[in-house]
């Protein structure tokens, strides 16, 4: 008899946890007979705002889109340049050209992995007009001082939070430190719709409103377009499943931290890094992402024993073919390029099993000492 195999994401799992709530959520929506933006989106984007302690939450169709949306709403225009990093999902960079934006490059910290803000200001000329830090697999980017950065000249932030659902530095929520910032609701998200599904959270009244008009063919009055917009809207359905689940998300958050910290006590750092939160941030372990140089053979090892593992990414986004060598700041980026030789994902949900967490924990432990 073969072994069950534990996944590395489970958003079955998720509805399994909260099926009878979900059910009755899909159920009441249904007989509303309301299916786009009605009082279940309205709901869920008071809701958000309110656990992130942002002014205003626009919902819309998907995390890209969303991006989209925050730069355009925020003034970026085509031909302007984007400060971002290649160690994201392709979709941060893809928001940016989708827009006619031209996406710049910075390397990562090798502690966070997140944008390593010292090398800003090397890459900003005239045409710079704003910084997208990426909160990767859960952990907060410097905002404090990306943000001092930008004031000083004169840039708009855009924050892209879809993987730091919850991820916090101090007690201020990411998402509400730049002028705006882009969610994603994934299925395998900290928080996942049942499908597709984003928003944009801000403090500015202006973008809210420039947000609003934008995701529905620009309209400010119905079935009259006062600018050139696009269709991206929230369904009813998706939004009445994110209410259910943000109930749940601290907790959901706090699981995941539990399983990394028993993941972290069983890995040897000198064979296995694990991800190091950085002071005074709160982590949400979107993913648990090791550093291992024997990659190969610990994902083959885990495999064996019914542990699936992941690459979070297989490739940088300057790596790939779709963007190799046309982005400035690809030939100056070392420690993303290092790091995507070594990188693991291993299982990380909420729903893993203690049981499943304690088979993990042993693998790791038994891989690093035969190491």
């Amino acid at each position: 008899m073969s072994m069950p195999f534990i996944p590395v994401a489970s958003p079955l799992k998720q509805y399994q946890a909260h099926k009878h709530a979900i059910d009755e959520a899909i159920s009441r929506v249904l007989l509303s007979g309301r299916y786009i933006l009605g009082d279940e989106v309205a709901g869920f984007e008071r809701e958000f705002a309110g656990y992130l302690g942002a002014q205003h939450c626009v919902a819309v169709a998907n995390g890209t889109e969303a991006l989209c949306l925050a730069l355009k709403a925020c003034g970026i225009r085509a031909g302007d340049e984007v400060i971002t990093v290649s160690h994201t999902a392709v979709a941060t960079v893809a928001a940016i050209e989708l827009i006619g934006a031209v996406p710049v490059f910075v390397d990562i910290d090798p502690v966070s992995r997140c944008m390593d803000h010292t090398l800003i200001e090397k890459v900003i000329s005239s045409r710079t007009r704003a910084i997208l830090p990426v909160h990767i697999y859960g952990q907060p980017a410097r905002m404090h001082e990306i943000c001092e950065i930008a004031n000083k000249y004169g840039l708009t932030v855009v924050e892209d939070c879809a993987q730091a659902c919850g991820a916090r530095i101090s007690n201020k929520k990411v998402g509400t430190f730049g002028h705006a910032a882009a969610f994603s609701f994934y299925p395998t998200k900290n928080l996942g719709a049942i499908g597709d599904g984003g928003c944009v959270v801000t403090d500015s009244l202006e973008i809210s409103e420039k947000l609003r008009a934008l995701r529905e063919y620009g309209w400010k009055e119905r079935y009259i377009s006062s600018e050139k917009g696009m269709n991206s809207r929230l369904d009813e359905i998706q939004a009445a499943i994110l209410r259910v689940k943000l109930s749940f998300l601290d907790e959901d958050n706090a699981r995941r931290r539990t399983i990394a910290e028993r993941y972290s006590h069983a890995v040897d750092n000198l064979s296995i890094i694990p991800p190091y939160p950085l002071p005074d941030t709160e982590h949400v372990m979107h993913l648990y992402v090791v550093v291992c140089s024997a990659r190969g053979s610990l994902q083959e090892f885990l495999k064996e024993r019914g542990i699936g593992t992941a690459l979070h990414y297989p490739r940088a986004v300057h790596q790939q073919g779709a963007y190799e060598g046309r982005i400035r700041g690809s030939d100056s980026l070392p420690v993303t390029e290092k790091l995507y030789e070594r990188i693991l994902s291993l299982p990380m949900y909420p729903e893993l099993l203690d049981t499943e967490v304690e088979k993990i924990c042993i693998a790791l432990a038994e891989w690093c000492s035969s190491q």
